[in-house]
């Protein structure tokens, strides 16, 4: 294993993580009898830029905030425990996005774009092996795979986050872990259960592909996840006996956390051509584009009338890359960035 100065000479100083993720870590070491404001001085944290959530952080203060805290608490397990806060405290957010998807092969092509949100730290992908799926995690920082608290945290969300989407259990039913055999494992097998293996090439989970068509827990029609009326009502008063336009505002809506929102991907999914897309809007006064800010300014008033969602998180529900992105486009329709909207 590298020494740990080698490892964050290898970190790109571009490289940021959001301050929900330091927030974690600090919660989940004094949970174990850290002392927070020691750990905040020895990492040269500021808890006053904490407590913004939109506020980044450098990924290197991310690695050295786990390093103190795992032997601050003594805890080799911290980062499961990382995850779990990770998975409570995004519970709000997992509404928002389980209101968009119909089955879990739904949302496990937005589980990509959720990690995204949390900062550069790496990526998931999803790959079939037989009759399992595979999500595989691979970091950013290839030593940080040496080591268990980032693989940890990752994979224990993402064990309690996809078991908690369906009606049907969808468990864990094998996991690959890069790092060797700690030599507890009870809370590992706890989490994952039994049938785990080390020192593999991708720290990842596998689930029954049975489990793609299970369909997510349908919310209550008459009310929003913030207790206002569904998505499915937003447009009901513009051009209603307009099918066409309201299925496409709709497969809009459920595309958008994906990221990239396009004419030929919304084209494809509508089975019809571009140009036929294209034809069509023309004759109704209006393009695609046009069609696409409107579902994005619509949907972000409504989001920011839930104060329990973050810019971020707006941000990635609307496909937007990043929060300055989103804010520069509301100012844009709205005259106003979303924090002085959500001020007055």
């Amino acid at each position: 294993m590298p020494p740990n100065t080698a490892a964050e000479q290898q970190i790109n100083p571009n490289w940021s993580v959001l301050a929900p993720a330091l927030v974690a870590i600090l919660q989940a070491a004094e949970k174990d009898g850290a002392n927070q404001q020691q750990l905040l001085r020895d990492s040269g944290l500021d808890q006053g830029q904490l407590i913004i959530p939109d506020r980044r952080f450098s990924v290197a203060s991310y690695y050295k905030l786990y390093k103190l805290a795992a032997e601050a608490s003594s805890n080799p397990d911290i980062g499961l425990s990382v995850g779990r806060i990770i998975y409570l405290k995004g519970l709000n957010l997992q509404l928002y996005t389980c209101s968009l998807c119909k089955s879990f092969r739904d949302y496990l092509n937005l589980i990509p774009s959720t990690l995204k949100m949390r900062g550069d730290i790496g990526e998931t992908t999803a790959h079939r092996e037989g009759n399992l799926v595979e999500l595989r995690w691979e970091p950013l920082l290839k030593s940080s795979g040496l080591k268990r608290y980032c693989s940890d945290e990752v994979l224990s969300a993402s064990a309690a986050i996809i078991n908690s989407l369906c009606v049907r259990p969808v468990p864990v039913v094998k996991a690959n872990f890069t790092y060797p055999q700690p030599q507890d494992t009870t809370q590992l097998q706890a989490i994952f259960g039994r049938s785990i293996s080390y020192n593999q090439p991708y720290s990842s989970l596998f689930f029954d592909s049975a489990a793609l068509d299970f369909q997510l827990l349908k919310q209550d029609y008459q009310q929003g996840p913030d207790l206002t009326k569904p998505f499915s009502e937003l447009f009901e008063n513009d051009q209603t006996a307009d099918e066409f336009l309201s299925n496409l505002k709709a497969i809009m809506i459920r595309r958008l956390p994906e990221g990239e929102v396009s004419i030929d991907k919304l084209a494809s999914l509508m089975n019809i051509s571009r140009r036929t897309l294209q034809r069509r809007l023309s004759d109704r006064g209006t393009n695609f584009l046009q069609v696409l800010q409107e579902v994005r300014s619509r949907m972000a008033l409504r989001y920011l009338s839930d104060d329990r969602l973050g810019i971020t998180a707006i941000a990635f529900l609307l496909g937007y890359a990043d929060q300055g992105s989103f804010s520069s486009a509301f100012k844009s329709w709205h005259g106003m960035s979303p924090r002085d909207y959500r001020r007055k």
